[in-house]
């Protein structure tokens, strides 16, 4: 047993020695014997003295209590995503357009990972910080989960603040593992090892996390204030913190040593226990990327090239019929199982008739079938020479395999639109609360998922019955947060027509036709006409027959909610109306949620600077778009102004 503090310290050491030794190098020290009674040592110390716990302990991965939902967190650097590059032609156009004058530049090449992104921050040595990528610039706090983790150390030797990303991945075989446990449980399974990883890092049960084996793999970092130019020396500074290296990157000197080291990566491809999905090919010098800098969506010095798509062949043993959320209904193959990159192929989306009739596919044919990006099932062609006769041409429906309504059929698309087909029902729900629709905040997919299987809603109109004692006594749900959510769904009562016509989720009539039909309609939308229809700018044939059909099969279910919600034309508030407002830079809060609010004050919001704006909303970092707004003279506000005139009409 532990004796002193001092005694506590030194198997503290020792028990972290173990654990780096068994989840980042593979390298066990110690059986698991050993291990797990040093640990449970450590534990009992410390629940008899909770003020000496070292926090960086390995007893202290055990996870947090439930989540109600994750807070969001801003990247002090942001996270960009990278262009793709699929074959040798395409990757010297890159190195051509980045190196015109055609000067001798070294490339860090790395493999890539199929996981999911995440990036840490720390603070003098400390772990402060893990955030998902969200939209690179704000992502969501996942740190009790990431503490998880065996391979994030909680401390590293490096005392100044650093942001280190990396990706989370799953083994092949763990991925195996948790989908037969998933099947025996009667559990949907996950389609592919990046939906594992994603899904078992967003947990709001860190405890659930802890269970996925879940790794860390170091391939960047954002905020670095060090003087070194070479980014594979500062990525190697990085691992020897105590992070997985896996050998799996070089320097090349030239196109042809890039294209040796991809063709190695392919070679272990399939034998490598984490899937990789491509390689990284990024300029080495730090000071050559700053000059290169980005796109509006890329950075100009780096690219992902990716691996060709694994190709193999089965068999159609049937089609099935799936129905959207917007009813649109798509065939799907059903196949003779193949496993490609360790996940079982059965099913594959066919996506509409005129792909079917195109290739001329039909139920027993043998089919040539790829991972697309090494996630998404495609068939590339049917193998005609292996026909026998017995093959089958695939009919069109004409009514709705779930809810047997009648199908509207477009020249493409196939659809249903019942808004109480069962199979459209909750998707359809998970819609209306969301954040571009009636932005019901604390009614995301998880809490729509518990209150269907409890029974407390069972379509749209039965979100506004919830009251306190519906759902009191229920296991999670706290005074807190069912007042937090019932006020949510309150707090949707008089809100923007625009909103409501988007939450119905109309085909062919998102945001932009709901703000346009709102404007020019008002209440007396849902009674216009086909005519009225076309005669709108940007309305086609399409939207206008969906918009029609959808009206006339859900006209009670819309009445209804008319009458609950009295959504309303206009602003209330006019303080911001005429206005064009331009967001960008980093801000706290996320840009949806900033334009929400200025939304419903009667602003507008663009995308990009003109001489039709009116207001730029600055964050940190705001770039070129704040250069352009001085040149034209536009108002400049930073966050704190912008949220000051918000506050007045709250």
């Amino acid at each position: 047993m532990i004796k002193d503090l001092h005694d506590y310290k030194t198997k503290t050491k020792i028990l972290k020695k173990m654990a780096h030794h068994y989840y980042v190098l593979d390298d066990p020290i110690a059986s698991d014997d050993e291990y797990d009674r040093l640990y449970f040592e450590l534990v009992e110390y410390e629940k008899n003295n909770p003020n000496d716990t070292d926090k960086t302990s390995p007893t202290q991965r055990v996870g947090s209590d439930i989540k109600e939902n994750f807070e969001k967190i801003a990247h002090i650097e942001r996270m960009w995503s990278l262009d793709d590059v699929f074959n040798l032609d395409e990757l010297i156009a890159w190195k051509n357009r980045i190196n015109k004058n055609d000067a001798k530049i070294t490339f860090m090449c790395d493999a890539k990972f199929d996981g999911a992104s995440l990036n840490l921050i720390y603070e003098n040595g400390v772990l402060i910080s893990a955030a998902t990528r969200g939209d690179g610039n704000i992502g969501e706090n996942v740190l009790e989960n990431a503490k998880t983790i065996h391979s994030i150390p909680l401390e590293i030797p490096y005392k100044d603040k650093i942001e280190i990303r990396g990706e989370i991945i799953i083994n092949k075989d763990d991925f195996e593992n948790i989908n037969q446990e998933r099947i025996k449980n009667n559990e949907n399974i996950f389609a592919n090892p990046r939906n594992a990883a994603s899904g078992s890092l967003r947990q709001l049960d860190s405890k659930i996390t802890k269970q996925r084996k879940l790794k860390f793999i170091p391939w960047g970092f954002g905020y670095f204030d060090i003087k070194e130019d070479s980014f594979f020396n500062r990525l190697n500074m990085i691992k020897n913190f105590g992070f997985i290296d896996t050998k799996l990157n070089t320097i090349c000197n030239s196109i042809n040593e890039v294209e040796s080291f991809y063709n190695k990566l392919i070679s272990i491809r399939h034998s490598y226990d984490i899937m990789l999905d491509g390689m990284v090919v990024r300029l080495d010098s730090i000071e050559l990327q700053n000059s290169l800098g980005y796109t509006a969506k890329n950075p100009r010095f780096a690219v992902a090239y990716k691996f060709p798509p694994i190709e193999k062949q089965t068999k159609i043993l049937n089609i099935s019929f799936s129905v959207g959320r917007s009813g649109v209904v798509t065939p799907v193959a059903e196949l003779e199982p193949v496993i490609i990159e360790g996940a079982s192929i059965s099913r594959a989306t066919l996506h509409n008739f005129e792909e079917i009739e195109k290739k001329d596919i039909r139920i027993n044919d043998n089919v040539l079938i790829i991972r697309s990006g090494d996630v998404i099932p495609k068939i590339i062609k049917p193998i005609k020479e292996l026909r026998n006769g017995n093959e089958i041409k695939i009919q069109k429906p004409s009514h709705c395999p779930i809810c047997n309504s009648e199908l509207l059929i477009e020249n493409i698309l196939i659809k249903c639109q019942n808004l109480q087909c069962k199979a459209r029902v909750k998707n359809s729900i998970i819609h209306f609360c969301s954040k571009k629709a009636m932005d019901m905040a604390g009614l995301g997919d998880k809490i729509i998922d518990f209150l269907f299987e409890e029974g407390i809603i069972s379509n749209i109109l039965d979100i506004y019955k919830i009251t306190k004692e519906t759902l009191q006594g229920k296991e999670g749900w706290k005074d807190k947060k069912i007042k937090n959510m019932i006020n949510s769904i309150q707090s949707t009562k008089n809100i923007q027509l625009w909103r409501f016509i988007n939450a119905l989720g109309i085909e062919h009539i998102g945001e932009g036709a709901s703000k346009k039909l709102a404007e020019l309609f008002g209440l007396g939308v849902f009674k216009i006409t086909y005519d009225d229809l076309l005669a709108i700018d940007g309305i086609g044939i399409e939207s206008a027959k969906s918009f029609i059909s959808f009206i006339e099969t859900n006209k009670n279910l819309i009445d209804e909610l008319l009458k609950i919600i009295e959504p309303i034309a206009k602003s209330n508030s006019g303080i911001l109306q005429g206005e064009t407002i331009v967001i960008t830079g980093t801000l706290s809060k996320s840009r949806d949620e900033i334009a929400i609010m200025l939304e419903n004050l009667g602003a507008k919001i663009s995308s990009s600077i003109s001489k039709k704006t009116t207001i730029l909303l600055a964050g940190q970092n705001a770039g070129s778009k704040m250069d352009k707004a001085i040149e034209l003279g536009i108002k400049i506000l930073n966050e704190d102004e912008i949220m000051q005139i918000i506050n007045m009409k709250l």
